[in-house]
This record gives structure tokens, C-alpha cells and sequence, in this order.
């Protein structure tokens, strides 16, 4: 961790929603005028999409039918571990894309969706790093990516609306088949319970939504729930680290309550309302404190 470089890293699963937290991120950063170095977590995926393709053929070959994204053989946990480590001690580092679309990919003479940019230094000056994507809070025996972060902050749906939004979203953005998407579900639920969820008892604040209408069965879902269908369940892991100020909250946010000394919950139309008054004094201090260990 670093006072003078601080990290801040949005950890969350495949279609958990992870991009919702990253736009309350965003409006912070823009009111506060702060300046972050971006980091998307696609971008440290070991393979680039034909071989990524390939390397799932040769694993299933081999007898693994559990090779996938959010597993330690397709990602470089060491390398994101460098760039943290780097970026506090020196506020610099390396950061390259993973290209998701033509749209995307435009700028880049000779280069396709589903390869990766150059490696590129990361720009001097920047105020933070904010790094979105699934492993902000990974370890594992050759990598602790989780040590070098100042706010680690998870976003965790129930598992079946995880499901769901990634059913609807592959379908509708991406036109993958109800077929395909389970097949992807499945082959993940190994490196999900080892990769993924056991970062959640590394955040500093997690952000769980669940549903109140029946989603026992995702795969027939037709709609995703609304946030009027929901609740945010927000956990601190330590309120005193961030002199989180629940009476605050309760009196700011309509409806809220509190389930444990340390767990608000919120209506889920109420969820970037939440985000906004628990993260802009965070981020505030968090910038104020660099400013003077500079």
C-alpha cells in the first residue's frame, strides 16, 4: 500500500455489475477533478481471444474442463502484481488494452478485436490507480495482488442473478446462445471458488445486490430484477479504517437500515446514491493524504 500512489481496485465476477461501480467511480473522479490511470483487467489475461480459443482446446485435450478466464493458467497475476507494486512505489508502471470491439479496436492501425494493445508506460502525474476487472484481490502461492491495494472494493450479486445478468448480457451484447453461456458458467465454477470468491473476504467494502422476486431458476429468467426489485447489502469489512459514519448514511439514504454493526442495507434504486456518500470522503482523504506524503 501506498500513501503517496494510492490503488483502488473494483473486483467483481463476469456480469456482476462491476461497470456500474466504475461509473460511480468515474462521476467522483470528474467532481474531485482527480486524475486515475485506468486499468482494466481483461487486459492481463494471459491470451488474446484465438489463443484463448485454443489454449480451451488443448486444456480439453488434456483432460481440464476448467480452464477459463477467471483461473491462474489464463491470467498474469504476477505481472498485474508488478504493476501495483510499481505504481506505489513510483507512481509509474506499464498498462496495455484488450480491444473488445471494432469500436474499440479503430485506433489501432493492424490490430483486431480480442488482441491486445503494446505494452505502454503509464503516464506521469497521475493522481491514482483505479483498476476494474476480475482479480483486484487475488492471491495465490506465486502472486498477492491484494497487499498493494488501498481500497479494494467488491461488487457480489447473488449467485443466480450474477447469473442472470451474464445470461442476458451475453445474449443481447455479444449474441451468444442460452447453450454456450451455461457451458461458460460451468466450465468456471472451479476457478470461481477458488479465484474469485475468496477475494470477497479480502474487501474493504463490498457491494452485494439481491434480488426480492423469485430467481430460483436463472436459466428461464425473462427480465433482469430492477433495482426497485432489489436490495444492496453493503458490508465494511473494518467501518473504523474509513471512519464510515453509518448514522450519516441511514439519514441520507431512504429506507436503509442497519443487519450488523458493520452491514447497511439500502434499496437497490438507492445503490449509486450509496456509492456516492461512501466513496467520495474516501477518495478525498485518500487524494489529501498523497498530496502531502508528495
Amino acid at each position: 500500500m501506498s500513501q503517496k500512489h494510492p490503488i483502488v481496485a473494483v473486483t467483481g465476477s463476469s456480469g456482476a455489475g462491476t461497470s456500474t461501480v466504475k461509473h460511480a467511480f468515474e462521476q467522483i473522479f470528474t467532481r474531485e477533478k482527480i486524475n486515475p490511470v485506468i486499468i482494466e483487467g481483461d487486459s492481463f489475461h494471459r491470451y488474446d481471444r484465438a489463443a484463448m480459443k485454443e489454449a480451451m482446446a488443448r486444456a480439453e485435450e488434456e483432460g481440464n474442463t476448467h480452464f477459463s478466464h477467471f483461473g491462474e493458467e489464463a491470467n498474469l497475476f504476477e505481472k498485474l502484481e508488478e504493476l501495483f507494486k510499481t505504481y506505489g512505489e513510483t507512481g509509474g508502471g506499464q498498462k496495455r488494452l484488450y480491444l473488445h470491439s471494432d469500436e474499440e479496436a479503430e485506433p489501432y492501425e493492424g490490430l483486431s478485436p480480442g488482441q491486445f494493445t503494446p505494452w505502454e508506460d503509464i503516464q506521469s502525474g497521475t493522481d491514482l490507480m483505479f483498476y476494474e476487472g476480475l482479480h483486484g484481490g487475488v492471491v495465490t502461492d506465486s502472486a498477492n495482488v491484494a497487499q498493494h491495494v488501498d481500497l479494494l472494493v467488491g461488487v457480489v450479486p447473488s449467485v443466480n442473478l450474477e447469473w442472470i445478468q451474464k445470461i442476458h448480457r451475453d445474449n443481447a451484447e455479444r449474441g451468444y446462445t442460452e447453450e454456450v453461456i451455461v457451458d461458460t458458467i460451468l466450465r468456471r465454477m472451479h476457478d470461481y471458488v477458488h479465484y474469485i470468491t475468496p477475494q470477497f473476504s479480502r474487501t474493504d467494502i463490498n457491494f452485494q445486490r439481491i434480488a426480492t422476486v423469485d430467481t430460483s431458476n436463472p436459466f428461464i429468467a425473462r427480465d433482469i430484477p430492477t433495482p426497485d426489485e432489489s436490495l444492496v447489502v453493503i458490508r465494511f469489512k473494518d467501518p473504523v479504517k474509513f471512519n464510515t459514519d453509518f448514522p450519516y448514511l441511514l439519514s441520507m439514504i431512504p429506507h436503509s437500515f442497519m443487519s450488523r454493526r458493520n452491514t447497511i442495507v439500502v434499496p437497490g434504486s438507492k445503490m449509486g446514491l450509496a456509492m456516492e456518500l461512501i466513496l467520495t470522503p474516501i477518495i478525498h482523504d485518500m487524494i489529501e493524504k498523497a498530496k502531502k506524503a508528495r
